[in-house]
């Protein structure tokens, strides 16, 4: 059975951005209709996705001036082996073949077909370590 995707603590997370709530569910659908074994944790900067190894966080983290991002926002962030030059991206190096990457989303359509596929390389990362 997938992972609620509104707790308690994630209702306490979103307090004061509730504009990024919305936001916060599309992902957490969409990660959880691909991976249901996904757990959720809520720490206080981040909420983790977590299948086996985490391998992606959501957070109010503002890795653009506001006026590059949209208002609401929510900024996804995952690692991958490269950088991808996506501008849609904020790349810095972790260690050897190591980078996270900070995706900021505005509305659930930018949930889509190319942020899925760097969510699902992450997973994947992950599975290898």
């Amino acid at each position: 059975m997938p992972a609620p995707i509104l707790t308690p603590d994630v209702l306490f997370f979103f307090d004061g951005h509730a504009g990024s709530l919305p936001l916060y569910e599309a992902l957490a659908q969409r990660l959880l209709a691909e991976y249901p074994e996904t757990q959720i944790r809520v720490k206080k900067t981040q909420i983790g996705f977590h299948d086996g190894r985490l391998y992606a966080c959501a957070s109010l983290t503002p890795v653009r001036r506001k006026a590059n991002r949209p208002d609401p926002f929510l900024t996804v962030t995952f690692s991958l082996d490269a950088p991808d030059p996506s501008p849609r991206l904020v790349c810095a190096p972790v260690r050897p073949n190591r980078f996270t990457h900070h995706a900021i989303i505005g509305a659930p359509s930018d949930i889509d077909g190319e942020l899925m596929a760097w969510l699902r390389a992450s997973h994947d990362l992950g599975r290898h370590f």
